[in-house]
């Protein structure tokens, strides 16, 4: 039952990549095998003889010798676990993406636009190449990449140059996620965990993010795509721009950027803070709209059409679900993988199996004496093909070193910015993919080869300064 669980997980993830020859979706099979993988789970509990405990990050070696009831309840617990887990990410993209709805609304990027003065293709690169690395450490990668993109929808006519511009941005916040604790989901993890506390993530991973970014954005300077100037966005004479614009702007960034703030103070999950954040912003964007624009400029019809829906009903009509779904359905399907302990087992196995190479990481509690940085770089390898989630979560059962230990620092880098090689690879990604449509074949012949010399120019610079620490 296992290898037809994964068979399906293949020819879904299949699907996935080939979503622009086959002509359907990716939501639908993402859907699909999620449905079916836990379909088949519940038909076969009693033939699996191990279970993986999410919750506990651990592997229950006695689920064969378990009752089908309690078999049944084991499965029941573990799904609603992962679907609160993942509705804790939908929630608060969702709320993410509101906002920067909400802003757009206003026409509130239109500010940072003519904040803008260049019009040289390779300097607004390393203007967004610097705004997704801190941004994302801020507000974490996931939502600095669907604010970055929403503006650069409003600077950047040409569709086949933007999406160069989102590749170098899904780089770029991968890696500013990586040295922050509250920048990627896997790095949270590993925080709450007690696995890492911020001052030591902070001094081993901050120099190789950063070059895991310089590199990349430095080679993509010099390429044909990045020369000359860019054809902005023409201005629309036929809307008004509301004079509220600016002060929407600051307002919503001020509610994203509140959220990781929110959550050191009340330690409640980061959708909480998101939602009151929205909130907050919804309160001013219903006490605007009213005055968003001059009634002199501003069409009448328009004007009672817009009249019939708040700016926060307009702003989640244009949310888009597709994207919600999609990540849904292969978040789950993921899940699914996890449960059995079939990921568990793949990271294991690449500890028994690959030889010591390199330079190894000592801890007493190993056997061998330690682990291969050729693991780690493999399993940050994984995370591009397969979630960065589960595989730190099964880290997290394998290995049992004190906190602040190099390893977990090596596996913060590895699953953070592992993930940027392929576009599925990482939730920033997922969300660049579904806001510009971008083709996964495309992706792997333009920016896979950056994003693994970034990655692999980082992870060499680890090996080097983590002898100071």
């Amino acid at each position: 039952m296992e290898t037809v669980i994964i068979l399906v997980f293949v020819l879904g993830y299949l699907a996935i990549t080939l979503e622009h020859s086959i002509k359907i979706d990716k939501l639908i099979p993402a859907l699909v095998m999620m449905a079916i993988s836990w379909a088949l789970i519940s038909l076969g509990i009693d033939s699996f003889p191990q279970w993986f405990d999410s919750a506990k990050h651990s592997l229950l070696d006695n689920f064969g010798l378990l009752g089908h009831e309690e078999k049944m309840h084991m499965m029941e617990e573990t799904l609603l676990h992962h679907l609160g887990k993942t509705a804790e990410i939908l929630v608060f993209l969702l709320g993410a993406m509101t906002i920067v709805e909400i802003i757009d609304y206003f026409d509130g990027f239109s500010t940072i636009k003519s904040f803008i003065k260049t019009k040289k293709k390779s300097k607004i690169l390393w203007i967004f190449a610097f705004l997704a690395f801190v941004l994302s450490a801020i507000i974490d990668n996931l939502t600095a990449t669907i604010v970055l993109i929403s503006i650069l929808q409003k600077i950047v006519k040409d569709r086949d140059v933007r999406i160069w511009y989102a590749g170098l941005i899904i780089i770029a916040a991968n890696a500013g996620g990586a040295w922050s604790p509250i920048g990627d989901v896997t790095t949270t993890m590993l925080w709450i965990g007690k696995k890492v506390t911020t001052g030591h993530l902070i001094g081993y991973l901050f120099i190789p993010s950063l070059l895991c970014m310089l590199v990349p954005t430095f080679i993509a300077s010099f390429l044909p795509a990045f020369k000359g100037n860019l054809e902005t966005v023409e201005e629309d004479s036929g809307k008004p721009k509301s004079k509220y614009s600016a002060t929407m702007l600051y307002l919503g960034l001020a509610g994203i950027v509140s959220v990781p703030v929110f959550k050191t103070v009340t330690h409640l999950p980061p959708y909480v803070g998101m939602m009151l954040a929205l909130g907050i912003v919804a309160i001013f964007a219903e006490i605007y709209s009213n005055s968003k624009f001059s009634l002199t400029e501003y069409d009448a019809e328009e004007s009672d059409a817009n009249a019939h829906h708040s700016p926060v009903h307009h702003s989640l009509s244009k949310i888009e679900m597709p994207s919600i779904l999609f990540f849904l359905g292969i978040l789950m399907a993921v899940a699914a993988l996890e449960s059995l302990g079939i990921l568990f087992g793949f990271a294991e196995s690449l500890q028994d199996s690959m030889p010591m190479l390199g330079t190894e990481l000592h801890y007493a509690y190993e056997p061998n004496g330690g682990v291969s940085d050729l693991v780690v770089l493999l399993l940050g390898v994984g995370s591009a093909v397969i979630d960065n989630v589960p595989l730190v979560a099964a880290s997290l059962g394998m290995f049992h070193e004190p906190i602040d230990n190099e390893l977990w620092h090596f596996i913060a880098y590895s699953a953070g910015t592992g993930g940027s090689m392929l576009i599925i690879g990482s939730a920033a990604g997922v969300v660049a993919m579904g806001m510009e449509k971008i083709d996964f074949f495309w992706y792997v012949k333009k920016i896979s080869w950056l994003a693994l010399i970034g990655f692999l120019v980082g992870a060499a610079a680890f090996m080097v300064t983590r002898t100071l620490f």
